[in-house]
């Protein structure tokens, strides 16, 4: 079993691919097959396995849950609490809860199984820079 973390730098809400970052680090490894787990250490941001072939993908799924979770500026989010970290904190949290925080894919011939247009993201929901870790796990 091998275990390593990834450094995810965003820049803001939106879908942040690290693929190649994954696969090299499984191709690395002495694991034929077996069973990769990612896992995000943060509650405002999430994983996702998406489209890679299309920007517009990700530019919709922004967008998408930019109108169903809006900052808690708009009158219709007018009864959270919690605000004081800012507009896109709370927001950020709920679609946490509503999307993945762990991925668990299958490993293959030394090779994550995704398929042809599919990667892997950090779906980042504040809207100020972090640096985000996910933590990867690779079972035999």
């Amino acid at each position: 079993m091998q275990t390593t973390g990834f450094a995810i730098q965003t820049s803001g809400q939106g879908l942040y691919e690290f693929t190649r970052q994954v696969t090299g680090w499984v191709a690395g490894q002495a694991v034929e097959d077996g069973l990769l787990t990612l896992f995000v250490r943060h509650t405002s941001c999430s994983l996702l396995i998406q489209e890679n072939a299309d920007p517009e993908v990700q530019t919709d799924l922004r967008n998408y849950f930019a109108r169903l979770v809006p900052p808690t500026t708009d009158p219709s989010m007018s009864y959270l609490t919690h605000t004081y970290e800012g507009p896109d904190d709370m927001p950020a949290h709920i679609k946490a809860a509503m999307m993945p925080v762990s991925l668990s894919i299958p490993v293959q011939s030394g090779a994550p199984v995704l398929g042809t247009w599919q990667g892997i993201y950090l779906f980042e929901h504040r809207d100020r820079p972090h640096q985000r870790q996910v933590v990867a796990h690779l079972g035999g």
